[in-house]
Protein backbone atom coordinates (compact mmCIF):
# COMPACT_ATOMS: atom_id res chain seq x y z
CA UNK A 1 0.00 0.00 0.00
CA UNK A 2 2.78 2.52 1.14
CA UNK A 3 4.98 1.73 -2.37
CA UNK A 4 1.88 2.73 -4.29
CA UNK A 5 1.31 5.99 -2.64
CA UNK A 6 5.00 6.61 -3.10
CA UNK A 7 4.53 5.93 -6.82
CA UNK A 8 1.51 7.84 -6.83
CA UNK A 9 3.56 10.83 -5.87
CA UNK A 10 6.69 10.39 -7.87
CA UNK A 11 4.17 10.58 -10.50
CA UNK A 12 2.30 13.54 -9.80
CA UNK A 13 5.63 15.96 -8.77
CA UNK A 14 7.19 14.32 -12.01
CA UNK A 15 4.13 16.20 -13.96
CA UNK A 16 3.88 18.81 -11.93
CA UNK A 17 7.25 19.70 -12.96
CA UNK A 18 6.85 18.84 -16.84
CA UNK A 19 3.43 21.05 -16.41
CA UNK A 20 5.46 23.76 -15.19
CA UNK A 21 8.39 23.29 -17.81
CA UNK A 22 4.88 23.66 -20.18
CA UNK A 23 3.52 26.21 -19.05
CA UNK A 24 6.90 28.28 -19.14
CA UNK A 25 7.94 27.40 -22.42
CA UNK A 26 4.42 28.84 -23.82
CA UNK A 27 4.26 31.90 -22.25
CA UNK A 28 7.99 32.11 -23.14
CA UNK A 29 7.23 31.36 -26.75
CA UNK A 30 4.33 33.78 -27.02
CA UNK A 31 5.62 36.52 -25.42
CA UNK A 32 9.03 36.52 -27.72
CA UNK A 33 6.58 36.30 -30.85
CA UNK A 34 4.91 39.04 -29.60
CA UNK A 35 7.83 41.35 -28.77
CA UNK A 36 9.36 40.02 -32.20
CA UNK A 37 6.52 41.38 -34.42
CA UNK A 38 6.50 44.70 -32.12
CA UNK A 39 10.08 45.28 -32.34
CA UNK A 40 10.10 44.16 -36.40
CA UNK A 41 7.77 46.16 -37.33
CA UNK A 42 9.24 49.32 -35.25
CA UNK A 43 12.94 48.83 -36.54
CA UNK A 44 12.43 47.55 -40.03
CA UNK A 45 14.34 45.03 -41.67
CA UNK A 46 17.74 45.84 -41.33
CA UNK A 47 17.38 46.80 -38.01
CA UNK A 48 16.06 43.42 -36.99
CA UNK A 49 18.32 41.85 -38.80
CA UNK A 50 21.56 43.45 -36.78
CA UNK A 51 19.97 42.77 -33.78
CA UNK A 52 19.83 39.04 -34.88
CA UNK A 53 22.83 38.87 -36.39
CA UNK A 54 24.43 39.80 -32.69
CA UNK A 55 21.97 37.29 -31.09
CA UNK A 56 23.63 34.43 -33.04
CA UNK A 57 27.05 35.75 -32.82
CA UNK A 58 26.64 35.89 -29.03
CA UNK A 59 24.67 32.58 -28.72
CA UNK A 60 27.23 30.68 -30.67
CA UNK A 61 30.05 31.93 -28.06
CA UNK A 62 27.54 30.90 -25.05
CA UNK A 63 28.10 27.51 -25.58
CA UNK A 64 31.99 27.42 -25.14
CA UNK A 65 31.25 29.39 -21.64
CA UNK A 66 28.78 26.74 -20.51
CA UNK A 67 31.63 24.01 -21.35
CA UNK A 68 28.75 21.71 -21.27
CA UNK A 69 28.92 21.61 -17.95
CA UNK A 70 25.08 22.04 -17.07
CA UNK A 71 23.96 18.53 -17.66
CA UNK A 72 26.97 17.40 -15.60
CA UNK A 73 26.13 19.79 -12.57
CA UNK A 74 22.39 18.31 -12.66
CA UNK A 75 23.69 14.75 -12.58
CA UNK A 76 25.93 15.12 -10.14
CA UNK A 77 23.38 16.95 -7.76
CA UNK A 78 21.05 14.12 -8.24
CA UNK A 79 23.78 11.73 -7.42
CA UNK A 80 25.30 13.51 -4.37
CA UNK A 81 22.25 15.95 -2.92
CA UNK A 82 25.02 16.38 0.08
CA UNK A 83 27.84 17.73 -2.05
CA UNK A 84 25.86 20.88 -3.26
CA UNK A 85 27.63 23.44 -2.03
CA UNK A 86 30.49 21.54 -3.58
CA UNK A 87 29.44 20.69 -6.88
CA UNK A 88 27.64 24.54 -7.47
CA UNK A 89 30.51 26.59 -6.01
CA UNK A 90 33.03 24.86 -8.89
CA UNK A 91 30.36 24.83 -11.76
CA UNK A 92 30.43 28.26 -10.82
CA UNK A 93 33.57 29.32 -10.81
CA UNK A 94 34.49 27.42 -13.71
CA UNK A 95 31.76 29.08 -15.55
CA UNK A 96 32.87 32.88 -14.39
CA UNK A 97 36.83 31.43 -15.95
CA UNK A 98 35.45 29.90 -19.34
CA UNK A 99 33.16 33.24 -19.77
CA UNK A 100 36.18 35.32 -19.52
CA UNK A 101 37.88 33.25 -21.69
CA UNK A 102 35.15 33.36 -24.44
CA UNK A 103 34.58 37.73 -23.77
CA UNK A 104 38.40 37.83 -25.06
CA UNK A 105 37.54 35.42 -27.96
CA UNK A 106 34.47 37.24 -29.05
CA UNK A 107 36.21 40.60 -28.53
CA UNK A 108 39.48 38.76 -30.92
CA UNK A 109 36.57 37.74 -33.54
CA UNK A 110 35.32 41.48 -33.41
CA UNK A 111 37.98 43.38 -34.06
CA UNK A 112 39.43 40.64 -36.72
CA UNK A 113 36.11 39.99 -39.16
CA UNK A 114 33.73 42.77 -38.29
CA UNK A 115 34.51 45.92 -39.39
CA UNK A 116 30.99 48.15 -38.72
CA UNK A 117 32.33 50.12 -35.59
CA UNK A 118 28.42 49.95 -34.06
CA UNK A 119 28.07 46.12 -34.80
CA UNK A 120 31.48 45.26 -33.23
CA UNK A 121 29.92 47.71 -30.11
CA UNK A 122 26.49 45.79 -30.02
CA UNK A 123 27.91 42.64 -30.14
CA UNK A 124 30.24 43.33 -27.35
CA UNK A 125 27.86 44.86 -25.21
CA UNK A 126 25.38 42.07 -25.71
CA UNK A 127 28.24 39.20 -24.95
CA UNK A 128 28.02 40.67 -21.09
CA UNK A 129 25.65 38.61 -20.97
CA UNK A 130 27.99 35.19 -21.18
CA UNK A 131 28.61 36.50 -17.60
CA UNK A 132 25.27 37.06 -16.42
CA UNK A 133 24.38 33.86 -17.55
CA UNK A 134 27.05 31.70 -15.13
CA UNK A 135 24.28 31.98 -12.31
CA UNK A 136 22.09 29.66 -14.33
CA UNK A 137 24.08 27.47 -12.01
CA UNK A 138 21.11 28.13 -9.50
CA UNK A 139 18.53 27.02 -12.23
CA UNK A 140 20.59 23.80 -12.87
CA UNK A 141 20.14 23.22 -8.59
CA UNK A 142 16.13 23.66 -8.85
CA UNK A 143 16.07 21.52 -12.23
CA UNK A 144 17.88 18.57 -10.28
CA UNK A 145 15.31 18.66 -7.71
CA UNK A 146 12.84 18.77 -10.10
CA UNK A 147 11.63 22.11 -8.90
CA UNK A 148 10.61 23.85 -12.08
CA UNK A 149 7.90 25.72 -10.13
CA UNK A 150 10.99 28.29 -9.32
CA UNK A 151 12.79 28.27 -12.80
CA UNK A 152 9.48 29.04 -14.58
CA UNK A 153 8.27 31.72 -12.47
CA UNK A 154 11.73 33.50 -12.57
CA UNK A 155 11.39 33.71 -16.50
CA UNK A 156 8.04 34.33 -17.01
CA UNK A 157 8.28 37.18 -14.57
CA UNK A 158 11.48 38.13 -16.76
CA UNK A 159 9.59 37.88 -19.81
CA UNK A 160 6.88 40.44 -18.99
CA UNK A 161 8.94 43.29 -17.45
CA UNK A 162 11.22 42.82 -20.49
CA UNK A 163 8.12 42.91 -22.94
CA UNK A 164 7.07 45.79 -21.12
CA UNK A 165 10.45 47.45 -21.55
CA UNK A 166 10.57 46.85 -25.61
CA UNK A 167 6.88 47.95 -25.67
CA UNK A 168 8.00 51.35 -23.78
CA UNK A 169 11.47 51.73 -26.24
CA UNK A 170 9.30 51.49 -29.41
CA UNK A 171 6.93 54.25 -28.22
CA UNK A 172 9.65 56.41 -26.74
CA UNK A 173 11.17 56.16 -30.62
CA UNK A 174 14.47 54.75 -29.72
CA UNK A 175 17.38 53.61 -31.43
CA UNK A 176 18.79 50.05 -31.68
CA UNK A 177 20.97 50.72 -29.32
CA UNK A 178 18.60 50.56 -26.23
CA UNK A 179 17.06 47.20 -27.99
CA UNK A 180 20.87 45.75 -27.58
CA UNK A 181 20.74 46.87 -24.00
CA UNK A 182 17.09 45.76 -23.35
CA UNK A 183 18.44 42.47 -24.28
CA UNK A 184 21.35 42.68 -21.76
CA UNK A 185 18.61 43.88 -19.17
CA UNK A 186 16.66 40.73 -20.01
CA UNK A 187 19.88 38.77 -18.71
CA UNK A 188 20.60 40.86 -15.57
CA UNK A 189 16.53 40.28 -14.43
CA UNK A 190 17.34 36.42 -15.03
CA UNK A 191 20.33 36.55 -12.68
CA UNK A 192 18.76 38.59 -10.19
CA UNK A 193 15.64 36.09 -10.46
CA UNK A 194 17.53 32.80 -10.18
CA UNK A 195 19.42 33.98 -7.16
CA UNK A 196 16.92 35.36 -5.13
CA UNK A 197 14.82 31.97 -5.47
CA UNK A 198 17.96 30.16 -4.44
CA UNK A 199 18.46 32.56 -1.77
CA UNK A 200 14.70 32.29 -0.37
CA UNK A 201 14.07 28.58 -1.19
CA UNK A 202 17.74 26.56 -0.54
CA UNK A 203 20.39 28.95 1.46
CA UNK A 204 22.90 31.46 0.57
CA UNK A 205 25.50 31.67 -1.97
CA UNK A 206 28.25 31.98 0.33
CA UNK A 207 28.53 28.49 1.17
CA UNK A 208 29.37 27.74 -2.38
CA UNK A 209 33.48 26.06 -2.04
CA UNK A 210 35.90 25.26 -5.42
CA UNK A 211 36.98 22.16 -5.60
CA UNK A 212 40.01 21.47 -8.15
CA UNK A 213 39.99 17.77 -8.52
CA UNK A 214 35.93 18.21 -8.48
CA UNK A 215 36.89 20.45 -11.22
CA UNK A 216 39.11 18.52 -13.07
CA UNK A 217 36.66 15.39 -12.98
CA UNK A 218 33.64 17.93 -14.01
CA UNK A 219 35.59 19.09 -17.34
CA UNK A 220 36.37 15.64 -18.25
CA UNK A 221 32.68 14.49 -18.38
CA UNK A 222 31.68 18.07 -20.23
CA UNK A 223 34.10 18.16 -22.94
CA UNK A 224 31.99 15.58 -25.04
CA UNK A 225 28.73 17.28 -24.03
CA UNK A 226 30.93 20.75 -25.41
CA UNK A 227 31.49 19.38 -28.59
CA UNK A 228 28.19 18.11 -28.87
CA UNK A 229 25.96 21.10 -27.48
CA UNK A 230 28.88 23.18 -30.29
CA UNK A 231 27.58 21.60 -33.14
CA UNK A 232 24.16 21.81 -32.09
CA UNK A 233 24.26 25.61 -32.03
CA UNK A 234 26.38 26.32 -34.87
CA UNK A 235 23.70 24.61 -37.36
CA UNK A 236 20.99 26.18 -35.30
CA UNK A 237 22.89 29.67 -35.70
CA UNK A 238 25.16 29.74 -38.27
CA UNK A 239 22.65 30.22 -41.09
CA UNK A 240 21.38 33.59 -39.46
CA UNK A 241 25.20 34.59 -38.92
CA UNK A 242 26.28 33.19 -42.76
CA UNK A 243 23.47 35.63 -44.39
CA UNK A 244 24.11 38.41 -42.46
CA UNK A 245 28.11 38.20 -44.07
CA UNK A 246 27.24 36.91 -47.32
CA UNK A 247 24.03 38.68 -48.14
CA UNK A 248 23.10 41.88 -46.02
CA UNK A 249 21.74 42.26 -42.92
CA UNK A 250 18.20 43.44 -44.68
CA UNK A 251 17.58 40.12 -45.63
CA UNK A 252 18.73 38.46 -42.68
CA UNK A 253 16.04 40.45 -40.78
CA UNK A 254 13.45 38.94 -42.92
CA UNK A 255 14.82 35.17 -42.67
CA UNK A 256 14.33 35.52 -38.86
CA UNK A 257 10.92 36.15 -39.21
CA UNK A 258 10.44 33.09 -40.44
CA UNK A 259 12.82 31.66 -38.17
CA UNK A 260 10.21 33.08 -35.30
CA UNK A 261 7.42 30.95 -36.79
CA UNK A 262 9.71 27.63 -37.13
CA UNK A 263 10.33 28.08 -33.21
CA UNK A 264 6.70 27.82 -32.20
CA UNK A 265 6.02 24.69 -34.26
CA UNK A 266 9.00 23.13 -32.66
CA UNK A 267 7.65 23.08 -29.27
CA UNK A 268 4.77 21.09 -30.64
CA UNK A 269 7.47 17.64 -30.99
CA UNK A 270 9.53 18.82 -27.71
CA UNK A 271 6.52 18.94 -25.64
CA UNK A 272 5.30 15.55 -26.53
CA UNK A 273 8.96 14.01 -26.09
CA UNK A 274 9.21 15.54 -22.68
CA UNK A 275 5.63 14.48 -21.75
CA UNK A 276 5.75 10.57 -23.13
CA UNK A 277 9.70 9.95 -22.18
CA UNK A 278 9.06 9.30 -18.94
CA UNK A 279 6.37 6.96 -19.51
CA UNK A 280 8.50 5.10 -21.82
CA UNK A 281 11.17 4.44 -19.14
CA UNK A 282 8.14 2.82 -16.79
CA UNK A 283 7.03 0.40 -19.89
CA UNK A 284 10.70 -0.61 -20.76
CA UNK A 285 11.21 -1.73 -17.10
CA UNK A 286 7.82 -3.68 -17.17
CA UNK A 287 7.75 -5.18 -20.65
CA UNK A 288 9.86 -5.22 -23.41
CA UNK A 289 7.24 -6.04 -25.85
CA UNK A 290 4.88 -3.23 -25.17
CA UNK A 291 7.43 -1.05 -24.49
CA UNK A 292 8.69 -1.35 -28.91
CA UNK A 293 4.92 -1.55 -29.54
CA UNK A 294 4.77 2.26 -27.34
CA UNK A 295 7.69 3.35 -28.72
CA UNK A 296 6.63 3.05 -32.48
CA UNK A 297 3.00 4.81 -31.32
CA UNK A 298 5.16 7.80 -30.02
CA UNK A 299 7.07 8.40 -32.80
CA UNK A 300 4.53 7.62 -35.26
CA UNK A 301 1.82 10.17 -33.93
CA UNK A 302 4.16 13.04 -33.46
CA UNK A 303 5.92 12.60 -36.73
CA UNK A 304 1.81 12.59 -38.27
CA UNK A 305 0.91 15.69 -36.37
CA UNK A 306 3.71 17.25 -37.37
CA UNK A 307 3.53 16.68 -41.00
CA UNK A 308 -0.23 18.02 -40.96
CA UNK A 309 1.07 21.14 -39.41
CA UNK A 310 3.84 21.78 -41.71
CA UNK A 311 1.54 20.81 -45.04
CA UNK A 312 -0.71 24.04 -43.09
CA UNK A 313 1.52 26.31 -41.93
CA UNK A 314 3.47 25.96 -45.86
CA UNK A 315 -0.15 26.35 -47.38
CA UNK A 316 -0.95 29.56 -45.08
CA UNK A 317 2.63 30.86 -45.41
CA UNK A 318 1.20 34.15 -46.59
CA UNK A 319 -1.57 34.98 -44.88
CA UNK A 320 0.39 34.15 -41.59
CA UNK A 321 3.41 36.58 -42.63
CA UNK A 322 1.47 39.42 -43.56
CA UNK A 323 -1.08 39.30 -40.41
CA UNK A 324 1.22 39.63 -38.31
CA UNK A 325 4.62 41.43 -39.72
CA UNK A 326 3.27 42.97 -42.33
CA UNK A 327 3.70 44.21 -45.70
CA UNK A 328 7.82 44.75 -45.50
CA UNK A 329 8.38 41.24 -44.26
CA UNK A 330 6.14 39.15 -46.51
CA UNK A 331 9.33 37.46 -48.57
CA UNK A 332 9.46 35.67 -45.54
CA UNK A 333 6.23 34.01 -46.49
CA UNK A 334 8.63 31.82 -48.96
CA UNK A 335 10.83 31.01 -46.74
CA UNK A 336 8.61 29.92 -44.17
CA UNK A 337 6.70 27.48 -46.36
CA UNK A 338 10.16 25.78 -46.39
CA UNK A 339 11.40 26.08 -42.87
CA UNK A 340 7.79 24.53 -42.06
CA UNK A 341 8.82 21.37 -42.80
CA UNK A 342 11.99 21.35 -40.78
CA UNK A 343 9.11 20.46 -37.65
CA UNK A 344 9.24 17.09 -39.28
CA UNK A 345 12.81 16.55 -39.13
CA UNK A 346 12.94 17.98 -35.54
CA UNK A 347 9.99 15.97 -34.35
CA UNK A 348 12.16 12.77 -36.08
CA UNK A 349 15.23 13.76 -34.31
CA UNK A 350 13.80 14.38 -30.95
CA UNK A 351 12.15 11.19 -30.73
CA UNK A 352 14.97 9.41 -31.50
CA UNK A 353 17.11 10.94 -29.05
CA UNK A 354 14.75 10.48 -26.63
CA UNK A 355 14.31 6.81 -27.29
CA UNK A 356 18.30 6.59 -27.34
CA UNK A 357 17.99 7.95 -24.20
CA UNK A 358 15.42 5.51 -22.92
CA UNK A 359 17.31 2.87 -24.12
CA UNK A 360 20.64 3.97 -22.96
CA UNK A 361 22.37 4.03 -26.03
CA UNK A 362 23.01 8.19 -26.45
CA UNK A 363 26.92 7.38 -26.39
CA UNK A 364 26.80 7.67 -30.43
CA UNK A 365 24.27 10.90 -30.36
CA UNK A 366 27.41 13.32 -30.75
CA UNK A 367 28.04 11.80 -33.80
CA UNK A 368 24.95 13.11 -35.29
CA UNK A 369 25.16 16.56 -34.08
CA UNK A 370 28.97 16.88 -35.61
CA UNK A 371 27.56 15.39 -39.11
CA UNK A 372 24.60 17.76 -38.79
CA UNK A 373 27.08 20.14 -38.03
CA UNK A 374 29.63 19.63 -41.07
CA UNK A 375 26.20 19.31 -43.55
CA UNK A 376 24.64 23.09 -42.43
CA UNK A 377 28.30 24.49 -43.02
CA UNK A 378 28.80 22.96 -46.68
CA UNK A 379 25.72 23.68 -47.80
CA UNK A 380 24.81 26.98 -46.43
CA UNK A 381 28.34 27.82 -48.25
CA UNK A 382 27.08 26.67 -51.77
CA UNK A 383 23.31 27.23 -51.36
CA UNK A 384 23.50 30.70 -49.81
CA UNK A 385 25.89 32.28 -52.51
CA UNK A 386 23.45 30.98 -55.27
CA UNK A 387 20.01 31.10 -54.03
CA UNK A 388 19.99 33.41 -51.36
CA UNK A 389 17.98 32.73 -47.92
CA UNK A 390 16.18 30.13 -49.36
CA UNK A 391 19.24 28.48 -50.08
CA UNK A 392 19.57 29.05 -46.20
CA UNK A 393 16.15 27.27 -45.46
CA UNK A 394 16.82 24.38 -47.74
CA UNK A 395 20.29 24.08 -46.02
CA UNK A 396 18.54 24.06 -42.20
CA UNK A 397 15.28 21.25 -43.64
CA UNK A 398 18.42 19.05 -45.19
CA UNK A 399 20.53 19.39 -42.15
CA UNK A 400 17.57 18.60 -39.49
CA UNK A 401 16.69 15.32 -42.33
CA UNK A 402 20.68 14.43 -42.02
CA UNK A 403 21.04 14.65 -38.21
CA UNK A 404 18.64 13.85 -37.37
CA UNK A 405 17.41 10.90 -39.45
CA UNK A 406 20.01 9.38 -42.25
CA UNK A 407 22.80 9.56 -39.50
CA UNK A 408 20.41 6.67 -37.31
CA UNK A 409 21.44 4.31 -40.68
CA UNK A 410 25.01 5.57 -41.01
CA UNK A 411 25.50 4.42 -36.93
CA UNK A 412 24.88 0.67 -36.80
CA UNK A 413 24.00 0.93 -32.85
CA UNK A 414 20.65 3.60 -34.53
CA UNK A 415 19.50 1.36 -37.34
CA UNK A 416 16.53 0.08 -35.31
CA UNK A 417 15.40 3.47 -34.68
CA UNK A 418 15.94 4.45 -38.29
CA UNK A 419 13.54 2.01 -39.57
CA UNK A 420 11.06 2.76 -36.76
CA UNK A 421 11.44 6.24 -38.51
CA UNK A 422 10.93 5.50 -42.17
CA UNK A 423 7.55 3.81 -41.13
CA UNK A 424 6.49 6.79 -39.03
CA UNK A 425 6.82 8.88 -42.25
CA UNK A 426 5.10 7.10 -44.90
CA UNK A 427 3.15 5.04 -42.44
CA UNK A 428 2.85 7.11 -38.92
CA UNK A 429 -0.78 8.28 -39.36
CA UNK A 430 -2.46 4.51 -39.13
CA UNK A 431 -1.67 5.45 -34.95
CA UNK A 432 -2.94 8.48 -34.40
CA UNK A 433 -5.59 6.60 -32.31
CA UNK A 434 -3.86 4.37 -31.08
CA UNK A 435 -2.28 7.41 -28.48
CA UNK A 436 -4.20 6.08 -25.44
CA UNK A 437 -1.83 2.98 -25.67
CA UNK A 438 0.86 4.99 -24.41
CA UNK A 439 -1.00 6.35 -21.79
CA UNK A 440 -2.86 3.12 -20.43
Amino acid sequence: MTTGINISEKKKKALKNIAWAICGKIFSLISVLVVGIIVARYLGKEQYGIMNYVISIVAIFQVFADFGLDLIQIREESKNPEMRDKIIGTVFFLKLFFAALTLLAIFITVCLFIHDGYIQAYIMLYALSIILNTTWVTRNHFTSMVWNEYVVKTEISRNIIGMIIKVGLVLFHLSLFWFICSLLFDSLLLAIGYVISYVKKIDTVKKWTFDKSLAIYMMKQAFPLLLSGAAIIVYNRIDQVMIGDMIDKSHLGVYSVAIRFTELLVFVPTIIAQTISPMLVEKRKEDLNRYEECSRIFINVTVSLCIMMAVATSLLSYPIVYITFGQAYIGAASVLSILAFKVIGDALSQTSGQLMIVEGIQQYAPIRNLIGCATCIILNLILIKHYGIHGAAYTALITIFVSGTFSNFLIPAYNGIFYKQLRAIFVGWRDIMNIKTILQ
